[in-house]
């Protein structure tokens, strides 16, 4: 989908990612296209297993053992990827494009200081002395809400709350500046009132390094919050995709619907799971991968595949989208 004039600071176009096994590879991220633009958030939402952090990863070039990109492109500021070294990422990583993970405790080494883990791209990649890299870490532990960052700069990881961990996280990801952040369900760990903190940093700190964020989550109230446009995933394609509040407000994709419907609120209306499991990659059905959980499934659903179509800024792929927006509204 084409969203701006300029170029993007992340692009995927036509993304297809497998696991090999031997001379076999089994589709999981199955010709995914994306847009991301500074200033602005893209959430990618899905149940587990439906490739989002797959797709995230190979923004960053972290992708798992096993796992190859067969197909499309990944593209930062424009220059396409695929002839990266391992070097050449690992350059990228910090200035071009970083990643907040869900659990704090594996981005962070136990054994070492919290402070000096935040300072070390400031030492590496700026040739900062160990003075100035420690007073640029704590500056930026203050800026992100730690507080009494100058005497927890020594601190271990495990003296720190797990909402302390995901603030100098965010602050290890902002360190370089970065152009793309990418936040792969960056407060599922954490209670509500502390998700609510560090949404509340992540939006502020996007706004004010006009950072291109991807937020991948399968919790729609926190994208709400945080999310400019959404981007619905099934099965390792996208299925819809648009602005934050037309899909909210008008669902075409009857997975869209069975996720809002599925979405906790404070209603008196009872909850509707999407009944069935997401299809094994390895066996996948016929026609649109979602028809056998599908209430609007016909004939048509079970032997073609629905395009991704396009109507303005909009794009779904159903066969009845007409219909899931009725019965929406």
């Amino acid at each position: 989908m084409t969203i701006t004039a300029t170029h993007p600071a992340g692009e995927l176009r036509d993304l297809r990612i497998g696991f090999r096994d031997g001379r076999h590879v089994t589709p999981v991220v199955r010709g995914v296209s994306l847009s991301l633009r500074r200033g602005r958030v893209l959430a990618l939402v899905g149940e587990s297993g439906s490739g989002k952090s797959l797709t995230s990863l190979a923004l960053i070039g972290l992708l798992p053992p096993g796992a190859e990109i067969t197909g499309g492109s990944v593209l930062l500021d424009g220059e396409d990827t695929a002839d990266f070294t391992a070097r050449r990422w690992r350059e990228s990583r910090g200035d071009r494009v970083a990643m907040v993970f869900q659990d704090p405790m594996a981005a962070l080494n136990p054994g070492l200081r919290v402070g000096p883990q935040i300072a070390e791209p400031f030492r590496r990649r700026l040739g900062l002395d160990r003075k100035q890299a420690r007073e640029r870490a704590v500056a930026l532990m203050r800026e992100v809400g730690i507080a009494d960052a100058g005497s927890r700069y020594d601190d271990h990881p495990h003296e720190f709350s797990g909402g302390m961990r995901q603030r100098a996280v965010i602050a290890m990801a902002l360190a370089l500046g970065p152009s793309v952040l990418l936040a792969d369900e960056p407060t599922t760990a954490l209670d509500v009132t502390v998700q609510a903190q560090i949404l509340q940093l992540l939006a502020r700190r996007q706004r004010e390094d006009d950072l291109a964020t991807l937020l991948v989550s399968h919790d729609l109230g926190v994208v709400a919050r945080l999310a400019q446009d959404v981007a619905v995933m099934y099965a390792g394609r996208i299925v819809e995709q648009g602005p934050l509040d037309d899909v909210y407000t008008a669902p075409a994709h009857p997975y869209t619907l069975g996720l809002l419907e599925a979405m906790p609120e404070e209603r008196t209306t009872r909850l509707k799971p999407i009944p069935g499991l997401p299809p094994d990659p390895r066996n996948p059905p016929g026609g649109c991968a979602f028809h056998p959980r599908c209430p609007f499934a016909t004939d048509v659903c079970r032997t073609e595949d629905p395009p991704l179509i396009e109507t303005g800024d909009r794009a779904v792929a159903c066969h009845h989208s007409d219909q899931v927006i009725k019965e929406s509204a």
